[in-house]
């Protein structure tokens, strides 16, 4: 069993190995409608629909697209899109600059205790 590379020292990859490429996020036109990326509402009802790992992939483009920074294309991003929380063109994400409350699709596949939950804070929505 190798060990880990010394600090300081380059590291190898297997020769299989490829670097998902970089990717730009930007923010999509038109207003935003939704969730403020930083309300705990996110991570609770989105995290049940597609997952934490996609969750925190849309933060991660979230947050790209306002420092204007680029980023490893995530993992998740079928999922996003498939979703709706993305659009993919060539080299670049648009996401909203908000995470968009949930569809009556998305509200029917939570467990019937947090669909009721999140229906009384959408106020009955």
């Amino acid at each position: 069993m190798d060990a880990a590379p010394a600090p300081g020292t380059v590291a190898v990859y297997r020769p299989t190995a490829v670097p998902r490429p970089w990717i730009t996020a930007a923010f999509r036109p038109g207003p935003a409608v939704g969730h403020h990326p930083t309300e705990a509402a996110v991570r609770r009802y989105w995290t049940a629909v597609v997952g934490p790992g996609a969750v925190a992939d849309l933060l991660r483009l979230i947050a790209a697209a306002g420092s204007g920074r680029r980023l490893r294309e995530p993992i998740h991003l079928a999922v996003l899109a498939a979703e709706g929380l993305i659009h993919r063109t060539p080299g670049v994400v648009l996401v909203s600059a908000l995470v968009p409350h949930l569809g009556d699709g998305q509200l029917a596949r939570l467990r019937p205790s947090l669909r009721a939950e999140y229906r009384s804070l959408r106020g009955g929505a």
